[in-house]
Formats: C-alpha cells, sequence, structure tokens
C-alpha cells in the first residue's frame, strides 16, 4: 500500500508540475505542421480515431479548462475568429506534448513500487494520457481547417 501511495504521491505532484509549466509555455513555439505534431498517412486526417468511436467518448473525459480561467477554452464561441481557432490549434499541440512528458516522466514507478504493482499504475497512468494525446490529434486537423477558412473569410478571398 505504502508503495502505491508513493507512485500516487509522485503522479500527482507531475501532474501538477506539467499543468503549471504547460499554462506558461509559449505558443508561438510550437509548429503544428510539424513533427511530432504533424499527422502521419495512417491517421487518415484523424478518421482513424472514428474508428475507436471518438466522437462519442471525447467530451466525456475531464477538461482542466473549464477549471482553470488561465487555460484556453476547449470551445469556440459561435462566432469565432481566425485567431481563436488557431489559439485552439496551439493548445492542442502544448495539451499532446505534456500528456507525452507525463507518459515519460512516469517511469519512475517501476522504480518506486517494483514488479507488477508499478507496471499497473504505469500502464494505467500511460493509457490515461494517451486518451488525451489521441483527442488532440483528432481534433487539430479539424481545428487547423476552420482557423485557415476563417482567414480566408476575414481576407475577403472567396
Amino acid at each position: 500500500m505504502l508503495n502505491f501511495l508513493f507512485c500516487f504521491t509522485y503522479l500527482t505532484a507531475i501532474g501538477i508540475t506539467s499543468q503549471i509549466i504547460g499554462v506558461r509555455l509559449p505558443r508561438d513555439a510550437f509548429k503544428p505542421e510539424k513533427f511530432p505534431y504533424r499527422l502521419y498517412a495512417f491517421e487518415k486526417n484523424g478518421l482513424i480515431y472514428e474508428k475507436i468511436g471518438i466522437k462519442y467518448w471525447k467530451n466525456r473525459v475531464p477538461d482542466m479548462s473549464r477549471h482553470s480561467k488561465k487555460m484556453v477554452p476547449k470551445t469556440l464561441p459561435p462566432h469565432a475568429t481566425a485567431a481563436q481557432a488557431q489559439a485552439l490549434v496551439m493548445e492542442t499541440c502544448v495539451a499532446e506534448i505534456v500528456h507525452w512528458l507525463l507518459i515519460v516522466f512516469a517511469v519512475p514507478c517501476f522504480f518506486i513500487w517494483r514488479g507488477p504493482g508499478g507496471a499497473v499504475v504505469f500502464a494505467l497512468y500511460a493509457i490515461g494520457n494517451l486518451v488525451f494525446i489521441i483527442i488532440q490529434r483528432y481534433n487539430r486537423p479539424r481545428q487547423a481547417a476552420l482557423a485557415a477558412a476563417l482567414r480566408k473569410k476575414e481576407s475577403g478571398v472567396r
């Protein structure tokens, strides 16, 4: 039980730390069209995620932007601007890298709780973070397309 509590405390600490760092990362440092954020051919512009029912569960997972005023809300207002849509694209990049790093930084659970316990805790934590990575990778091409369409509309190009 003590090993579980150490793992839980450690994972809570890295989660809180990642939240603090994530809201402070400079958004202009992220390039959605570049590695590791660009979509790959096998993702079929995010359609692969529809095969696992993402449309039905993506809005049912916790969303920290509902609880933190420092985070960009994950929904756009009815008459969104291109800048607002592009801000969401950048947020998906930040969220994706944060969740990947949370998985990497969870590796010490193997050493905190040696044996199957640490492996199970790590696996559950990794799967939990992969859910959010999938959501970012699914949403990004749609938000990028919306941002491009809004830029075109705002510039008066038909």
